[in-house]
């Protein structure tokens, strides 16, 4: 990983890009925003004219964080991996045993940050709003696929998929295929 973003970005998007590239392996405290400043190569009054504190820019980043992961890799590849919706919500299993495998898993930024920062900080309400959205995501597919009660189904399906990655965290290599097995056996029950 290089030391600095793109230039040829414009101040906004490279001071969020340096933030993902510091916070999602790292959290939120551990990392300053003179880091983030040197990273993006951008000035001090550009930072804040961009990001008025860090709380803002903690915000932006879990927001462009749901936009890759949520959508852009988790439902994508499941969506891809899948040709039904039952099939689709197994295959989150998969692309999650691939992602747990990767040299650079680096966990879930919003489990993490909520434990961080708390349910009471900005950043953790953002984070509780968008762990909802992938709830939202497994209770579509959920009703798609015919399954009973879609939303105490996905509340049930999201405690495997964020135990599986705090378990991937500790070092269990097959936590999604542990999930998935159990993850099998919701669906039996909600059918």
């Amino acid at each position: 990983m290089s030391n600095a973003v793109q230039p040829e970005l414009g101040a906004r998007e490279r001071i969020l890009e340096a933030a993902y590239e510091l916070f999602a392996p790292r959290g939120i405290r551990d990392v300053g925003m003179d880091e983030i400043i040197e990273r993006s190569g951008v000035a001090k009054a550009t930072m804040y004219r961009h990001f008025g504190s860090k709380n803002d820019l903690v915000v932006a980043f879990l927001s462009l964080r749901e936009q890759r992961w949520t959508y852009g890799f988790v439902e994508t590849e499941a969506r891809a991996r899948g040709t039904t919706p039952e099939e689709q919500l197994l295959a989150i299993f998969d692309v999650f045993d691939d992602w747990f495998r990767r040299n650079d898993f680096e966990a879930c930024s919003f489990i993490n940050v909520l434990l961080e920062m708390g349910p009471q900080h900005p950043a953790g309400e953002a984070c509780i709003d968008h762990l909802s959205n992938i709830r939202s995501v497994v209770a579509t597919l959920a009703e798609q696929a015919g399954l009973r009660e879609p939303e105490s189904f996905a509340r049930s399906w999201h405690i495997l998929m964020k135990g599986s990655i705090v378990s991937a965290t500790e070092g269990d290599t097959e936590a999604a295929r542990r999930a998935q097995s159990m993850a099998r056996l919701l669906i039996e029950a909600h059918r």
